[in-house]
């Protein structure tokens, strides 16, 4: 695992390097613009995605309070009993691993975040763990990474922000690409834990 001192070294070196580069090459006046406007497009595009995802949290809200989320956890729970080895039925864990799923579906990108980290915390605290990640924590972060979309809401609003007249014309492609990394990503690590085990 990477240290937090190289990652501060990396993320200061880029743009130390870049500079350099474009002094070199007389060519800081476009550095200047650039910094102006693309701050300003960044903005922009920040406030244009907030509202879509003011929306899918705030629906996400009212579905829990509804007990929606909970019937969800339900429906979720063999499925997730069969990724999850290791995580109690009926236990605080899978009510999170269900909603984190759940808002990964609903491509709801950064509104996903605390809820994978709480069913993280769950898993941690359920099975043990050290400060090794254990299996079914892992099995979370591959869920998370190549996670399964079926209304990829961030992807829509990035697009409907940058001029796409049909923002949502991306769902079949989403659907076959998402499908497949998750089908890859979950049998790469059930097997790597396999092996990992055998050792």
């Amino acid at each position: 695992m990477l240290s937090e001192d190289f990652m501060k070294a990396i993320l200061v070196i880029i743009p130390v390097i870049s500079f350099v580069y474009a002094a070199l090459g007389g060519r800081m006046g476009e550095v200047s613009e650039s910094i102006f406007a693309k701050s300003a497009e960044a903005v922009e595009l920040v406030i244009s995605i907030c509202g879509v995802m003011c929306f899918w949290c705030g629906l996400m809200k009212v579905a829990e309070k509804a007990g929606l989320l909970e019937k969800l956890s339900r429906l979720l729970s063999v499925p997730i009993k069969l990724l999850f080895g290791g995580v109690k039925r009926g236990g605080k864990a899978v009510g999170l691993i269900a909603m984190n799923i759940a808002a990964n579906i609903l491509g709801l990108g950064n509104a996903s975040t605390p809820l994978g980290i709480a069913a993280m915390k769950a898993i941690a605290e359920e099975e043990g763990a050290g400060e090794s990640a254990c299996d079914d924590m892992i099995m979370l972060a591959v869920l998370n990474t190549a996670s399964l979309q079926i209304i990829p809401a961030t992807a829509a609003a990035l697009r409907s922000a940058n001029g796409a007249e049909k923002p949502m014309d991306i769902l079949p492609c989403v659907w076959i690409v998402t499908a497949y990394s998750v089908f890859i990503a979950v049998f790469s690590a059930k097997m790597l834990a396999r092996l990992t085990r055998k050792r």
